[in-house]
């Protein structure tokens, strides 16, 4: 299983990789942990900047589990459908985080969340520059 693991993360460059293992790791342990045994009382997602919390916080997650799920396998198969669509989507996470830093800062400061969305931007380009990784099969 080690070796089939490492021949599969030598399709892709090394961050790629790590968003990979970051997809499995949302969609086979964290989002499960989060939908089905986190307390609605606590529960909270963010979308486009804004923090949702219980029942749409959960009906969040479940559209995350999806995302991660779907980009869990393309990203294992190298699908070429999922190429547009993860760039959407670091774009998405891009854009909360720029918003989300004006909202809710916690005493943060504003610019952190700018920077932060700075790095996903660049995530985004990374996808896009790699698009010819991703085969139609």
């Amino acid at each position: 299983m080690i070796k089939r693991l490492k021949e599969n993360m030598a399709k892709r460059p090394y961050w790629m990789s790590v968003v990979m293992l970051f997809c499995f790791y949302m969609t086979f342990i964290y989002l499960p942990w989060d939908i089905f045994i986190k307390p609605l009382a606590v529960d909270q997602e963010v979308w486009f900047g804004i923090l949702f919390y219980g029942w749409l916080a959960k009906i969040g997650a479940l559209i995350h589990w999806f995302i991660y799920g779907a980009s869990a396998y393309g990203l294992w198969k190298m699908k070429k459908w999922l190429h547009p669509w993860i760039e959407l989507y670091v774009l998405q996470v891009a854009f909360s985080m720029g918003i989300w830093g004006f909202i809710e800062r916690d005493g943060a400061p504003a610019w952190i969340g700018l920077v932060i969305g700075a790095l996903f931007i660049f995530l985004a380009w990374c996808f896009y520059e790699k698009r010819d990784l991703f085969s139609a099969n």
